[in-house]
């Protein structure tokens, strides 16, 4: 649940709002495409504009050939790469991974944090 006004850090990379197919709204991290490192059980987003190539973790490229092809697709054609910023439970990933897949980056406001 987003409340609005509630604004965060940016952190180490600039915070971002981006919108699932299902209207939740994520926080997104940004990081240099070409230095930006999977982290074990983070969810990562890699787009060209506000067009998403792939959306996936670690595990995905380790357990899934299809998605560990399309991450190598995207990596030739993303100009930026996110973290979600939410903790996210395993048993989330996939729900959140496929919300993310339709995404648009929302205009630029206040970025907002999930409630607790």
């Amino acid at each position: 649940m987003v409340r609005m006004g509630d604004v965060v850090s940016a952190g180490s990379g600039r915070a971002q709002n981006w919108m699932g197919r299902s209207g939740r709204i994520y926080v997104l991290t940004s990081e240099p495409v070409e230095s930006f490192a999977l982290g074990a059980g983070e969810l990562h987003l890699l787009a060209r504009g506000n067009v998403v190539l792939w959306v996936g973790s670690s595990e995905d490229l380790v357990l899934d050939p299809s998605s560990r092809a399309r991450f190598r697709l995207a990596l030739d054609c993303a100009d930026r790469a996110f973290r979600v910023r939410d903790a996210i439970q395993q048993s989330e990933r996939a729900t959140i991974a496929w919300d993310l897949e339709i995404a648009q980056a929302m205009p630029t406001s206040p970025v907002l944090r999930s409630a607790a």
